[in-house]
């Protein structure tokens, strides 16, 4: 029989485990989130119109997490979990360099790069997280670390902020966030000599096979649907400036208050998921439908709770979807299970904000009514998929 110790030194060190790796994070989202907290703006500034923040803004995300069907592969196949998440995260270097860009398309190549470096990363560290989470509860665990993620994602913005106002200019803010960088991979090899090895923490009895396309497709499909029709700050960033509402030192902190929000929406989530399991995906479509109708006004103060709710949207997406996704597959083929669906996530942000961006030189109610379509077409797809869930065989024996 195990003794105390042996019991409880695994929830000790995967908790451990995942603080590390969400300072990491916290670090790595100063860089990332401070860049695009100013990426509308600053696009502008060089030149860039409405449809190319959507296009930029989407064609990042959808690199982002198109490309992590290959990287999550590869990450199941050799298990160098830790080499990958350093290579994704030496890639947050192109952030700096935006300080040197004259021209929106050369600055727009380093946001992409950026989020390339994400999208090798992501599933290995996804897939470590998912492994440390199951001795403290997968939503609990994935919660924590999102929470410390979006902490980063505050202090990126108000950084971005206060530079604004010197004589530097956006170019002094980005060159500033070398310096988390260099934080960052200090805390990197603490969590390697940590657990050089994450999957002692689960070892799952599920066969290591690709889930059942008849239960998986109709996940996706609701994912695809869902973030089709989430707005993406580049193109909020955009309208407060090109209609004059909002300061531009005043940009970067709202989204820092929208990202306070999706500290506590994170922790909140990954606690409820826990407990109600998929059905909190139901309150995603619900979120979206409500951010364009404020965000995209001309009302400062409802522009200002429209960002604030798109936060909450950020906070609840990645939770509970994270930890839904880690509840659905085997730890053998769990990287490329991420992969597949940041896949689908990606690429239905990426159309969905290249078509915002298009609509928003039209009109905002364009924008309003293609997202309530995509977003009652997302609850369909849920209720599909919670109706496959029900018609799930019963095991023999």
């Amino acid at each position: 029989m195990a003794g105390p110790d042996q019991t409880t030194a695994p929830q000790q060190n995967a908790m451990k485990i995942i603080l590390i790796l969400g300072i990491v994070s916290l670090l790595g989202d100063i860089v990332s989130n401070g860049a695009r907290s100013v990426t509308g703006p600053y696009l502008l500034t060089l030149g860039g119109s409405a449809a190319i923040v959507g296009l930029v803004a989407g064609l990042g995300d959808f690199t982002g997490y198109g490309l992590r069907v290959l990287t999550g592969l590869y990450s199941d196949q050799t298990r160098h979990y830790w080499q990958i998440v350093y290579i994704g995260y030496g890639l947050l270097l192109a952030i700096p360099f935006l300080a040197l860009t004259g021209t929106w398309e050369v600055a727009a190549l380093l946001l992409i790069t950026e989020r390339v470096g994400k999208a090798i990363r992501a599933p290995a560290r996804d897939t470590i997280i998912s492994l440390a989470a199951s001795p403290v509860g997968r939503g609990w665990g994935v919660g924590i670390h999102k929470a410390l993620d979006q902490i980063g994602a505050i202090i990126g913005p108000l950084i971005l902020s206060a530079m604004i106002l010197t004589p530097g200019g956006y170019q002094a803010g980005f060159a500033i966030l070398a310096l988390p960088i260099v934080l960052l991979f200090v805390f990197l090899a603490i969590g390697k000599r940590t657990v050089p090895e994450p999957g002692v923490f689960e070892r799952s009895d599920k066969d290591a096979i690709v889930p059942e396309a008849r239960r998986f497709v109709p996940y996706a499909t609701f994912l695809f649907l869902a973030m089709a029709g989430f707005a993406s700050f580049p193109l909020i960033s955009y309208h407060m400036k090109a209609q004059g509402l909002i300061a531009d030192p005043a940009i970067p902190l709202i989204y820092a208050g929208a990202m306070a929000v999706s500290t506590l929406v994170a922790l909140a989530s990954g606690w409820t998921y826990d407990r109600i399991r998929t059905r909190a995906l139901l309150l995603i479509p619900l979120i979206n439908i409500t951010i364009p109708i404020l965000a995209f006004s001309t009302t400062p103060s409802l522009i200002i709770i429209g960002t604030v709710i798109w936060g909450a949207g950020i906070g609840l997406h990645e939770t509970v979807m994270r930890a839904s996704l880690a509840d659905r597959t085997a730890t053998g083929i769990r990287g490329q299970a991420f992969g597949y669906i940041y896949a689908v996530y990606g690429i239905g942000w990426f159309l969905g904000s290249t078509v915002m961006g298009v609509l928003y030189e039209v009109s905002v109610t364009h924008i309003v009514g293609f997202v309530v379509i995509t977003e009652v077409m997302a609850l369909v797809a849920y209720a599909w998929m919670r109706e496959q869930a029900r018609k799930k065989p019963a095991t023999a024996g």
